[in-house]
């Protein structure tokens, strides 16, 4: 496609998104870290042309007309506000926000600009939670009874790990259910079609303190590093959150998140119960689905495009056998969303994840934690 894209974030994400936009087609022309320096070594390493000296840069450049925000939570507003007032389409990383007035702000900017704006919510693009959607949208699954699921982790299990997701004045009052919860519940919403109407949550921080390093560290990489010095930092976010849900329909779920789950590396999970059939699903067995049914022999099916409806077997570009996983659905989320730019008709419906699904995010954590600090049961405000 012909359209030029910067990155903006050189950590753990920045260079997944690198990847996943050049195998979807896309032409990444700049990149831009927290330093020059940082901007310079990514370029380099990445092999992109232009490493930019700041925001000012990024959007003055005639040959971006879109925008890839990765960088701690803290600057999503401030950047993605910059961005669409620039008028270049924008795809950001979730949470959309650091709360819901700042993601509110943000869905009015995107509908007044014209922009096309998008969050990652990238386990939607697995091909069998695809599989598991078109199953509910044409009646295989009949009416939905309840679902159950959780999305765990191991790499903040001992005290001496630390990364900036751990402190809420940079990633936001919820943590684990923030960064890792809501890519369940977007998937659960995404699959079911249903609408939480309200929840009860209990939330844990293991660690009240934790050392930090001196110097920084990226995401997932602190099981590597052997810092020689640390300082001991008050922790006000949770390592580990369980959820009841009620949805407008009266069906029920639950779900719990951890971040301090030894071996488990990074596992979403979900089974959902339902009148016709029912389904399970792990992300470190992204190719296998699981179809339960009480009057005949249980199943289950690969990853196969010719065994796929044709709403999954859209983003399934390998044959069965040929497993995809993680890195493949970012590329499939990103032939999506710009594949609806060049098409030009933006008053479609869009298909992707946008920011009014960030902003339904966040009013989802903010009700999360009123309903820990009230102990007890909080509408979701829709």
């Amino acid at each position: 496609m012909s359209i030029g894209v910067a990155v903006v974030g050189t950590g753990f994400i920045g260079p997944v998104h690198v990847e996943g936009l050049r195998r979807a087609g896309l032409n990444v022309v700049g990149i831009l870290g927290s330093t020059r320096e940082k901007s310079q070594a990514a370029a380099q390493s990445l092999g992109i042309p232009r490493p930019y000296r700041d925001l000012d840069e990024v959007l003055s450049d005639p040959d971006v007309q879109s925008v890839h925000i990765t960088t701690p939570n803290r600057f999503h507003f401030d950047q993605a506000s910059q961005v669409i007032h620039a008028g270049r389409h924008v795809m950001c990383e979730k949470p959309l926000a650091m709360d819901s007035r700042e993601s509110a702000e943000l869905v009015r900017l995107a509908a007044q600009s014209g922009v096309v704006a998008g969050v990652n919510y990238n386990v939607r693009y697995y091909p069998l939670c695809r599989e598991a959607a078109e199953r509910r949208r044409t009646g295989q699954l009949g009416q939905i009874f309840h679902v159950a699921g959780s999305y765990v982790q191991d790499w903040l299990f001992h005290p001496t790990d630390f990364n900036w997701r751990v402190l809420a004045a940079d990633g936001g009052e919820l943590r684990a259910v923030a960064d890792i919860g809501t890519h369940w519940l977007d998937l659960m919403r995404h699959i079911t079609g249903l609408e939480v109407a309200e929840l009860c949550a209990d939330l844990q921080t293991v660690y009240p303190e934790r050392q930090r390093p001196t110097g920084g560290v990226e995401t997932f990489s602190s099981k590597l590093a052997s810092p020689s010095a640390t300082l001991p930092v008050d922790i006000d976010t949770e390592d580990y959150g369980c959820v009841m849900l009620r949805f407008e329909n009266g069906a029920r779920g639950v779900v719990w998140v951890s971040q301090v789950t030894a071996g488990r590396k990074n596992c979403l999970r979900f089974e959902i119960a339902a009148s016709k059939q029912a389904l399970a699903w792990n992300s470190e067995s992204p190719n296998d689905l699981w179809i339960g049914h009480r009057d005949q022999s249980n199943e289950t099916l690969i990853r196969d495009p010719g065994l796929l409806s044709p709403g999954a077997r859209a983003i399934a570009n390998y044959p069965g056998g040929h497993n995809e996983g993680f890195p493949d659905t970012f590329k499939q989320c990103f032939k999506e969303f710009y594949s609806y730019i060049a098409a030009g008709d933006f008053a479609a419906p869009r298909p992707f994840p946008t920011f009014t699904d960030g902003h339904r995010e966040i009013l989802m954590c903010e009700a999360i934690l009123a309903s820990h600090r009230k102990r007890g049961w909080v509408e979701v405000n829709s």
